[in-house]
């Protein structure tokens, strides 16, 4: 054993040591160079926007379904599974960046070798899949490689703004876990959201700005940038809020306007304080059920359309309880009509979070689910942006967030 621990030990240092130097297209390559002297044979899977399809980073290797397969088990669910039948040598390892879901690693291994053999061996990849989902997520900033193969089609030009400017989907700490999904994602226009997560404070916002284009999108991105420059500058929420219309009021000359809620949420004492500009009231989820909508301190939409009516004097309270969860939402989700017209609407968007809640689900496959379900509800491409955010005030959300 001790031999066997000294070659994994050679493994990861090897990767952490060719990380420094490695281009984007080089990975897979050094990966195999990696492994060899384990003789093990991995392929990398980067889960694509709409987390739809796990796809290879090797040229030549077919893309994987996330729904109605093993693989996309392991992805959704963030467990080292074994493969079955004609491929029972085979390991589905989770592709984990913090707790950020970058894909998955599909690691073959040797029959004949004491590696197979392993108890530790599902632990081991997994260490070998962090350190891996590391480097990646270092080198997505610069190799039009990684960012592609995300891409199941082209991404329109007020999506690749947009998305530049974004957090990761999926932050957690040890008491919080917070989750986000846009949709259309290779086409988002306005939609957006931002958080900053520190081990006592979590703050988390969501915009949508008026239209669905390049336009919308340079709007939204203004706003946002304010709001993170203000919370930046340890700001109060309304003096955020106050940045926002300032600076849109100043960068466009119309009324065009962006609508949010901008929240902080104190990870000692559940204290929540809020404020929701013209958008659609978050929703408390408590032992599994909605127990009612954050509708207090509604003030206009940002921009220039403020200073038409008096704004409120103080952000609203709600003090959580722990295992909470607080879901924020466009009303793009909400008002995604099917081919009769019917709108998908809150109700149904609340059962949804409901069952995905009672069955235990980590806060990124929820979202997962609940737009998936928009667009089958649409019965295809979203016409507006929907953006959903979750946020999870509870030690034991954020470890559902690890890999299994």
């Amino acid at each position: 054993m001790i031999d066997l621990d000294s070659r994994w030990q050679r493994a990861l240092l090897d990767l952490i040591e060719r990380s420094h130097l490695l281009a984007g297209d080089a990975i897979s390559s050094a990966l195999d160079e990696v492994l060899a002297p384990l003789r093990l044979r991995a392929e990398v899977y980067l889960v694509d926007h709409e987390q739809v399809e796990l796809r290879p980073l090797r040229g030549g290797v077919p893309a994987i379904r996330a729904d109605g397969t093993l693989a996309g088990r392991a992805y959704q669910l963030g467990t080292v599974l074994a493969g079955s039948g004609a491929d029972d040598d085979v390991l589905w390892v989770p592709l984990v960046d913090g707790v950020e879901r970058l894909g998955l690693l599909r690691v073959r291994l040797p029959a004949d070798d004491p590696v197979a053999g392993d108890p530790q061996l599902g632990a081991r990849c997994t260490v070998i899949s962090g350190t891996l989902a590391h480097v990646l997520a270092s080198k997505l900033q610069h190799s039009d490689l990684l960012a592609t193969v995300q891409r199941a089609r082209p991404m329109s030009v007020a999506g690749e703004l947009l998305w530049q400017l974004l957090p990761p989907l999926t932050v957690g700490t040890e008491s919080v876990a917070l989750a986000a999904l846009l949709e259309p994602a290779y086409d988002v226009g306005g939609d957006a959201f931002d958080y900053s997560v520190g081990s006592r404070e979590a703050q988390f916002s969501i915009f949508d700005s008026s239209g669905h284009d390049l336009s919308a999108g340079l709007t939204t991105s203004v706003a946002l940038a304010a709001a993170r420059t203000a919370r930046r500058e340890g700001l109060d929420l309304l003096d955020v809020a106050a940045r926002i219309d300032t600076e849109l009021t100043e960068q466009f000359a119309d009324y065009r306007f962006v609508t949010g809620v901008l929240a902080r949420l104190d990870l000692v004492s559940g204290r929540l304080r809020y404020l929701a500009a013209g958008h659609p009231a978050p929703v408390l989820l408590r032992s599994g059920r909605a127990v009612r909508s954050l509708d207090a301190a509604r003030r206009m939409p940002f921009g220039r359309i403020a200073s038409l009516a008096p704004q409120p004097a103080e952000p609203a309270e709600e003090l959580l309880e722990p295992g909470d969860r607080l879901l924020l939402h466009s009303d793009g989700v909400i008002e995604a009509r099917d081919a009769d017209g019917a709108e998908f609407g809150i109700a149904r968007l609340v059962e949804l979070a409901e069952r995905a809640d009672a069955d235990g689900l980590p806060a990124p496959e929820t979202l997962r689910r609940l737009t998936h379900a928009v667009r089958r509800h649409r019965g295809g491409e979203l016409q507006d942006d929907a953006t959903l955010v979750l946020v999870e005030w509870s030690g034991r959300a954020a470890a559902r967030l690890l890999p299994a």
